[in-house]
């Protein structure tokens, strides 16, 4: 089984590459109340340097052998703020866009965004459904304007509770028929921490045909009693089926027992082995993207770690092979 790593949006090896710096609100208003076009040009400067660092952040990717890649969603400041109108980002940054987008394809790159927790879904509020479905349009339009295709994906959870876990998946179905055709292909659900477990999100998954992003550590966090990695792993895996990528986890380590659910700095190389030693009785493919405080270098460290246990081979620096 080939198994590839990546880490994300930002690297702590690659000095000053921030792929996400901002521009606030209030700054903006501050600079606007003096000059309009001054502000609107602070926003759009920051925004190229966003895009210039994301293509250092390839290239160092690209040295690395990296395949596996996840862009921030703050690429773009103020992007989908209702107060900036006029401003066409797309077109006014196309060229970056562009070549952003050439060099994944040239260099056969595997990316994602994954829109922040207040995209949901499932909402009962049409507003917040509304202002979820810009956020997910405004993501596949950096994607299309990169020239990017359907295999260019998004990753969102499932959403909110609302006090009535069963009620609020079926509005999740409901509300997906609802959703752009354009948004609907470039789509995956993956497991939380908290609220819907991996049995839950495969059900939405199978459903809707939706790919499942398996979250590791979000498994450990939030199952039911009887669910267990060996029996999900199959229907995980089948739910990429036709789309012509491997199947992708998500991995992480508790920060600590009292603060379980916050991601570690590093990861924890037994609970990955562990996973790798499953999954190859099903698959001959799979990528992992590291969750960790530590970015690219806690990923380099477990590929370093895996490569020194039994039944595993070291191809690169963030490839693994497993017999």
């Amino acid at each position: 089984m080939l198994v590839r790593f990546g880490f994300v949006a930002m690297s702590v090896t690659l000095e000053d590459a921030s792929p996400s710096k901002t521009v606030t609100m209030k700054t903006y208003k501050r600079i606007a109340l003096q000059d309009s076009d001054a502000a609107m040009e602070k926003v759009k400067r920051v925004a190229r340097e966003n895009l210039f660092n994301c293509l250092r952040l390839l290239r160092h990717c690209r040295a690395h052998n990296v395949k596996v890649y996840r862009f921030s969603s703050k690429i773009i400041p103020l992007a989908t703020h209702p107060e900036i109108t006029g401003w066409d980002y797309i077109k006014n940054l196309k060229p970056q866009l562009i070549e952003l987008g050439n060099f994944i394809k040239e260099n056969k790159m595997r990316v994602t965004f994954h829109p922040d927790h207040y995209t949901l879904i499932n909402t009962p509020k049409e507003d917040v459904f509304k202002a979820s479905v810009a956020d997910l349009v405004h993501h596949c339009r950096i994607f299309n304007a990169m020239g990017l295709r359907e295999n260019a994906k998004l990753i969102t959870h499932v959403g909110g509770g609302y006090n009535n876990k069963e009620e609020s998946l079926e509005r999740f179905v409901d509300n997906w028929a609802r959703i752009p055709k354009g948004i609907y292909k470039r789509m995956t659900l993956e497991n939380d921490d908290k609220t819907y477990t991996a049995n839950d999100t495969l059900y939405l998954c199978e459903k809707l045909q939706l790919p499942l992003v398996l979250d590791i550590h979000h498994f450990q966090c939030n199952h039911e009693e009887e669910s267990t990695l060996d029996e999900i792993c199959p229907r995980f895996i089948a739910t990429w089926d036709g789309t012509g990528l491997p199947p992708k986890i998500h991995v992480s380590s508790p920060r600590s027992a009292a603060d379980f659910r916050s991601h570690h700095d590093y990861v924890d190389t037994a609970n990955v082995y562990a996973f790798l030693l499953l999954a190859r009785k099903y698959i001959d493919s799979l990528d992992v993207m590291v969750e960790a405080k530590q970015k690219d270098k806690a990923m380099f460290k477990l590929v370093q770690e895996l490569s020194g246990l039994p039944d595993i081979e070291l191809l690169n620096d963030a490839c693994l092979k497993v017999f």
